[in-house]
């Protein structure tokens, strides 16, 4: 069945493992029929500090606004980003911090007296999203010292507004012989061709 895929690159180079899988997976979903828009975090033109915190409003830029109705249209997110420093880039965790917003991602509900409640509406129920990173570390390594460094992303942003998340991890990612990432590529190509 046809999707509505959008894939966000969030490495902020144009060159390297990371990009060759959006190509990868960008090709094989076109070519299977799904509906794809894509994004380069790298390409992409805003202020990733929310300078305020959420006390003030802070002015979207247009890539922000394209990148939420992009969201808010698909079917299936993929985000494709380095693991640096046991987390994602700081430009991709500023888009989050400044597109991720109260009335578009999920919504607070309010309690009879009209403050804010702890619970809260998840507005991409029923979309589904697959992270895919890729580590200098082999990703046991990783997983065992610093713990779950995909916890954020994974349950913080994306399970939070309502996406149910599949995750994808390759590496070592540095020097990878050229074997190695072909079976990385086709696996890439494989979940591009069913929208997974």
């Amino acid at each position: 069945m046809s999707k509505k895929i959008f894939i966000l690159l969030g490495h902020p180079d144009s060159v390297g493992m990371c990009h060759d899988f959006a190509d990868a997976y960008e090709r094989s979903a076109r070519d299977a029929g799904h509906e794809v828009d894509r994004m380069d975090i790298g390409e992409m033109q805003f202020d990733p500090i929310l300078h305020h915190g959420y006390r003030a409003m802070q002015e979207l830029e247009p890539d922000l606004k394209r990148f939420q109705q992009l969201i808010t249209a698909c079917d299936h997110f993929v985000v494709i980003h380095p693991i640096w420093w046991v987390g994602m880039p700081a430009l991709l965790k500023g888009l989050f911090d400044r597109a991720w917003l109260p009335g578009s991602a999920f919504r607070y509900m309010k309690m009879p007296s009209g403050h804010r409640s702890i619970f809260w509406h998840r507005l991409m129920k029923g979309k589904t999203a697959r992270i895919i990173v890729t580590s200098g570390t082999i990703p046991l390594l990783v997983r065992f010292l610093p713990g779950n460094v995909n916890a954020q992303l994974k349950w913080g942003i994306l399970w939070f507004a309502g996406f149910r998340v599949n995750t994808s991890w390759f590496g070592p990612a540095e020097n990878v012989p050229e074997a190695k990432k072909d079976r990385w590529i086709k696996m890439v190509r494989r979940l591009g061709r069913y929208g997974r």
